[in-house]
C-alpha cells in the first residue's frame, strides 16, 4: 500500500505558505480558512489524505469552497509549495493527462483540468494564451511528476 501523499508535516508546510493559517484536524480531513478582506474573498481548503474514491479505489482528495463555488481534485499525487508566489499546486495524474489545483494566499483559486502531461514541457509560446497559461501553471509540478515522489522535496 503507498504511504499517504499527505502527513501532519505536509499540511503544517501548506498552511505556512498561504499565510501561517490555523488548520482545523477534522477525523478524516484537514480545513484551513484564507481570507482577503480587501478583495471580499474567502476560501476553505480542505484536505482528506486517503478517503474511498469510488467503490475500488482511495487516494487523497482536496476541496476548496469559495462563495461562488465548489471545486475538488481527485486522486491528488502530490503538491508543490511556491513560496515566491505564495500559493500551493496540487496535481492529479492519469495517463497522458494532468489536472491541477491551485490555491494562493490571497483567497484565490485555479482549476486546470484534464491537461495534456507534454503540455507543461513543451514551448508554451506555440499555443494561444489560453492554453499557454495552464501550461505554465502546471510547469511548477513537473519535478514531482517525473520522480513520482508525491510531494515536494
Amino acid at each position: 500500500m503507498n504511504k499517504p501523499v499527505f502527513s501532519k508535516e505536509d499540511i503544517d508546510r501548506i498552511a505556512a505558505c498561504l499565510g501561517n493559517l490555523k488548520v482545523s484536524d477534522n477525523k478524516d480531513h484537514y480545513r484551513l480558512k484564507l481570507s482577503n478582506p480587501g478583495e471580499k474573498r474567502q476560501l476553505s481548503l480542505e484536505i482528506y489524505p486517503e478517503v474511498s474514491l469510488g467503490e475500488h479505489s482511495k487516494g487523497a482528495l482536496i476541496v476548496v469552497y469559495t462563495q461562488n463555488c465548489h471545486l475538488q481534485l481527485h486522486d491528488c499525487s502530490g503538491y508543490v509549495v511556491s513560496e515566491e508566489l505564495g500559493e500551493v499546486t496540487f496535481v492529479s495524474e492519469t495517463p497522458g493527462k494532468i489536472s491541477g489545483l491551485v490555491v494562493e494566499k490571497e483567497a484565490a483559486c485555479s482549476l486546470y483540468s484534464n491537461a495534456e502531461r507534454g503540455l507543461i514541457s513543451d514551448d508554451f509560446t506555440r499555443f494561444g494564451v489560453e492554453v499557454m497559461l495552464s501550461g505554465v501553471a502546471l510547469s511548477l509540478a513537473e519535478e514531482i511528476l517525473s520522480s513520482k515522489s508525491g510531494s515536494e522535496q
